[in-house]
């Protein structure tokens, strides 16, 4: 073979290895461009700032899992943001604190944005557009023996003797009249942090909860009729109460919504108070001895008709109309 075409063929062989490997290096260097090379490097060299790692909607009480230090570019951070790198925060120090103003996941968060216990209009700041607060008295063997806390969701149980129109002891009955109401304090203690900064249970006598202007009616009607008692809910029960509403069609996402606008539909659901499907236990259920339904009106003698007559019942009460009377 001629010299010169063997020459010619490794020249063109080079040239080929050349352009392959540059084009490799240019794809692989293209993941990454020369701006976004430098935002990493600032965010890098920049200081921590507080975050927030999840949506955090007005009236949240703030939790150690709803916050996080996270680098930031050392250009855009404000001095009203947390840093970690000035020493002047503890995320612990601000479980407990209210959301005053709506903040998205991975939004730094501002001083001004968090009321904190004491404060005044924490418990305004507390509640949710719409909501009102209303404060039932407990006992110690109703809220739990102290282990319910500001923030905790309950069921609100109402007791109460029936004494009907007969003789006989009354019908004792107890009723779930609400399901999943959020606490906002325990007598006057808006948080659960003691002055160390750590968790501790007491005892209360009152309970102040959120719920509806028309909730707040019924249970100031209750604390009338009988005793208040409280049934701490489990975390869990929230999701499989929203997945029923779902199914039943109480609650309805439309089709094509933006994720964004669908999970505030979503937390917007499963944080309401429910008034609707009360269930209930009466002493007959419990006990042989006790009664299933409400006393009845005893015969009266002077009453019973020797001719036909006609029994109008209205509730507990039954008339007897003889037939032909005016």
């Amino acid at each position: 073979m001629d010299v010169r075409k063997i020459v010619l063929m490794i020249g063109a062989l080079v040239i080929a290895v050349v352009a392959a490997v540059t084009a490799r290096n240019m794809f692989t260097g293209s993941s990454v461009t020369p701006a976004q090379a430098g935002v990493a490097n600032q965010v890098k060299k920049g200081p921590e700032v507080l975050v927030a790692t999840a949506t955090l909607p007005v009236g949240t009480l703030i939790t150690a899992e709803a916050v996080r230090f996270q680098p930031w570019p050392e250009g855009l951070v404000q001095p009203a943001y947390y840093i970690k790198q000035q020493g002047g925060v503890d995320p612990a120090s601000l479980v407990g604190t209210v959301v005053r103003n709506e903040i998205s996941a991975g939004q730094p968060i501002t001083q001004g944005a968090l009321i904190k216990p004491g404060d005044r209009g924490f418990l305004a700041a507390a509640l949710g557009p719409g909501m009102r607060a209303i404060t039932v008295k407990v006992g110690t063997e109703s809220s739990v023996a102290g282990f319910i806390f500001p923030g905790d969701r309950v069921d609100v149980m109402l007791g109460q003797n029936v004494a009907g129109t007969g003789d006989g002891p009354a019908l004792k009955v107890s009723e779930t009249i609400l399901r999943n109401i959020r606490v906002l304090a325990t007598d006057q203690r808006l948080t659960a942090i003691n002055a160390e900064g750590k968790p501790e249970v007491r005892n209360f006598s009152t309970v102040t909860i959120e719920v509806t202007p028309k909730i707040a009616e019924k249970v100031a009607v209750a604390q009338m009729i009988g005793s208040i008692s409280l049934s701490l809910r489990s975390i869990a029960d929230n999701t499989a109460d929203l997945e029923r509403a779902i199914a039943s069609g109480e609650v309805s996402v439309p089709e094509g919504i933006d994720p964004k606008a669908e999970g505030k539909i979503l937390l917007a659901a499963q944080a309401r108070p429910i008034d609707e499907g009360s269930t209930f236990t009466v002493g007959g259920d419990v006990s042989r001895y006790q009664r299933k339904t409400v006393p009845a009106r005893p015969n009266d003698p002077s009453s019973i008709q020797s001719g036909p007559s006609v029994r109008v019942i209205r509730g507990n009460s039954v008339t007897v109309i003889p037939l032909g009377a005016k």
